[in-house]
């Protein structure tokens, strides 16, 4: 069993997933990268849209968990951008401040998926070890 709590990871295999976590709460995205590292998730948390676009043009990450309400760059925003720069990598927005017709856009843009803050670490992990195995796949298949 992984620590996403799926069978992403085969026998032999020793890649941690590897996650991008972007959000504008800096205690919050802090925290929920410590967490996720002492679960076996290789976690990189950063504060903004712009800073995300950096981070992952420079590194590459089997998903990303995304926040939509922040400034300067939204996450409406740092989605189109990073289904450009990276479109294997799957995107999972995590938002307080989003509603139905927000989540509609979100998966019609290319999210992977859509929680709702406050949401339970185990389900994060859970949702970030199903899109981690469908970004392995895309990348093993090219």
């Amino acid at each position: 069993m992984s620590p996403a709590g799926g069978s992403d990871q085969g026998p032999g295999e020793a890649d941690p997933i590897r996650v991008l976590i972007v959000d504008d709460e800096v205690s919050y995205a802090q925290l929920l990268a410590k967490r996720m590292t002492l679960r076996g998730v290789a976690a990189t948390a950063v504060n903004s849209g712009r800073e995300a676009v950096q981070t992952l043009r420079g590194k590459t990450f089997d998903a990303a968990l995304l926040d939509l309400k922040m400034e300067s760059m939204d996450g409406i925003e740092t989605l189109k951008m990073f289904r450009v720069i990276d479109p294997r990598m799957k995107v999972i927005i995590l938002t307080g401040h989003g509603g139905e017709a927000e989540a509609r856009q979100c998966i019609k843009l290319g999210a992977f998926d859509y929680l709702v803050k406050p949401c339970e670490l185990e389900t994060i992990l859970s949702r970030i070890g199903k899109a981690a195995k469908a970004a392995r796949a895309e990348h093993e298949a090219d």
